[in-house]
């Protein structure tokens, strides 16, 4: 009985499975306990690797998702407002995301190929011949060294190749800026040239690419340049020693600083100071507008001299073209760059004041009725134009839609008629390319005077923003004739060159960088879609450099002031310089 009630409460003890004796004794449970341990350690084994595997896939995804939003980061930067509604961050929605369709005329998409080509017939012909240095010489197949030997060709040149989706280009430039370009030259630098090409190309790919080497880079050469602002006015000097840091003027000015040259570092200096948060490079600028507006003319004209001691304007030629140009062109364009905030607003202001004065500058020939922009000197006018001041319809389309309604319709106008006249300067020579500048006489219309072409891009510019702002092609066929006769005289096998003379079609010897940097991103762009660096997101410097706007809230400066007197030597070329060769 006593066993029996043992071996009863042995096989109801649910402790009997763990001792060994009862498997032992049960051969086919212990191979079903054998099996299960199997089943149990595979099932342990697979869940650690498919955990491994789910890790490694999620790195792997978090890594394509890093990818993308650098691809979306770049879309955005080349075709702006068309991908801004891309957003990879957003949780994920069960409907199919909307695919982004930029529009893209099938013409318009060959002739940007041809462009396309033709800087990288260009660029190619640089590279090969003249590496490193500033300017290459086509004909003799050879570089100069323009600007002291600052590579102003590859800075020139470093937005163009992004924009264009050069990539394989942009390395290298890219590469030869980080590891060769050196500002520490004992070289007497152009402060407004370097400014505009050297300065804003960094910036410009800077934005762009956000690399930050440009920005230290571009910080570096300002830094070298800020002591020609250290003057009695602020009006800065126009040459700088980049090694010492010795500023003056050029002797040809009797000692005074150029309108153009001072007046047109703004957005550079601006733009400077906003991606590196010191604020000293603005400051320097600003006090030069605070200054001009001191004394500032009821019709907004400025003599392009400036005595940089006193900060008053001498007596000299007043022109929308050589030395005064880009003056007036960077009073709109500080406005758009601070996002027309009522900070930037007194850069309206003195804008438009300006475009009342231009407006009596306006005469039209006979007997077809051209318009054209004259000069003045005291009370005389002159009828010349330079090709420079046809950046000027341009400048006009951009800043009509800030007027009241009439006065917009009455300054787009204008900029169409001028449009107009700055073609003409093309079509009317036999090689259909234009000359440096244009006299009018009664019942002549237009006749070249200095007839060299350097491959200057003001018109091509003026047909883009008109092209932009209209939607009218009419400025593409334009653009594409001027092009096409830039392939004719220009283009040979060693890259491009210029003309000694737009009438027997003789070649110089030089292809600038603004060719590159200005002349042919402008005529690509003119045949891009409008998203493509759009003007509400981006403002062009005067050397076609894009950079980012900015929107300002800072307190503007103050303004008060007086006047002076001198009379100029004349001078035909400032705003982009271009060099003549008689190779």
């Amino acid at each position: 009985m006593a066993r029996n009630s043992r071996s009863s409460l042995s096989s109801t003890n649910p402790w009997r499975y763990l001792l060994p004796s009862y498997y032992l004794k049960r051969p086919r449970r212990l191979a079903l306990l054998f099996v299960a341990l199997m089943c149990l350690s595979f099932f342990v084994w697979d869940r650690q690797t498919l955990t491994k595997d789910h890790e490694a896939e999620i790195n792997r995804l978090s890594e394509e998702l890093i990818r993308l939003k650098e691809q979306v980061h770049e879309l955005k930067t080349r075709y702006g407002e068309a991908t801004e509604n891309i957003d990879i961050d957003e949780k994920p929605v069960v409907d199919v995301p909307k695919k982004v369709v930029i529009p893209d005329d099938p013409l318009d998409k060959q002739r940007r190929e041809k462009v396309k080509d033709a800087m990288l017939h260009a660029w190619t012909s640089y590279e090969k011949y003249a590496w490193g240095q500033d300017e290459l010489q086509p004909q003799t197949k050879n570089g100069v060294n323009s600007f002291g030997g600052l590579g102003a060709t590859i800075v020139d040149s470093l937005d163009t190749l992004f924009i264009m989706g050069l990539d394989e280009q942009f390395q290298r430039a890219r590469e030869w800026v980080a590891t060769s370009l050196d500002f520490d030259k004992n070289y007497e630098a152009s402060v407004f040239e370097t400014t505009i090409r050297v300065v804003g190309g960094l910036l410009s790919a800077f934005d762009l690419s956000g690399d930050k080497m440009f920005l230290e880079k571009a910080k570096d050469i300002a830094d070298r340049l800020l002591p020609a602002w250290d003057t009695p006015s602020g009006i800065p000097y126009n040459r700088i020693n980049l090694q010492h840091g010795d500023a003056h003027n050029p002797g040809w000015t009797g000692g005074e600083s150029i309108l153009a040259d001072s007046g047109t570092e703004q957005l550079e200096f601006i733009a400077l100071s906003q991606r590196t948060g010191d604020p000293k490079y603005q400051r320097k600028v600003e006090n030069v507008i605070t200054q001009l507006q001191k004394t500032f003319p009821a019709d907004g004209l400025l003599p392009i001299y400036i005595n940089p001691h006193t900060g008053t304007t001498s007596y000299s030629t007043i022109t929308f073209g050589a030395m005064g140009d880009s003056f007036y062109e960077y009073l709109l364009k500080a406005w758009i760059q601070g996002n027309k905030t009522e900070s930037v607003k007194h850069y309206r202001d003195m804008w438009e004041t300006s475009m009342k004065g231009l407006e009596s500058l306006i005469r039209k020939t006979t007997p077809s009725s051209f318009t054209y922009i004259c000069e003045k000197t005291g009370d005389s006018l002159s009828d010349k134009m330079d090709e420079l001041a046809c950046f000027a319809p341009g400048m006009l389309a951009l800043g009509s839609a800030g007027f009241f309604p009439g006065d917009n319709e009455k300054y787009l106008s204008l900029a169409e008629e001028l449009a107009w006249t700055c073609y003409n300067f093309y079509q009317s020579t036999p090689t259909k390319l234009a000359g440096e500048n244009y006299f009018f006489h009664p019942g002549q219309d237009m006749s070249v005077g200095t007839s060299w072409n350097i491959l200057r891009p003001e018109t091509v510019e003026s047909l883009f923003y008109l092209w932009r702002l209209t939607g009218n092609k009419t400025y593409q066929e334009w653009g594409w004739n001027i092009f096409q006769a830039f392939e004719k005289n220009s283009r040979i096998e060693s890259g491009y060159v210029g003309l000694k003379d737009v009438n027997s079609g003789v070649k110089d010897n030089m292809m600038q960088s603004f060719f590159l940097a200005e002349t042919l991103k402008y005529l690509y762009l003119l045949f891009s879609p409008s998203s493509v660096i759009p003007f509400d997101e981006w403002v062009f410097n005067t050397e076609a450099h894009p950079l980012r706007i900015v929107t300002r809230n800072d307190k503007p400066e103050e303004s008060g002031g007086s006047k002076a007197q001198q009379k100029p030597p004349q001078r035909f070329r400032a705003r982009k310089e271009g060099r003549l060769t008689d190779k």
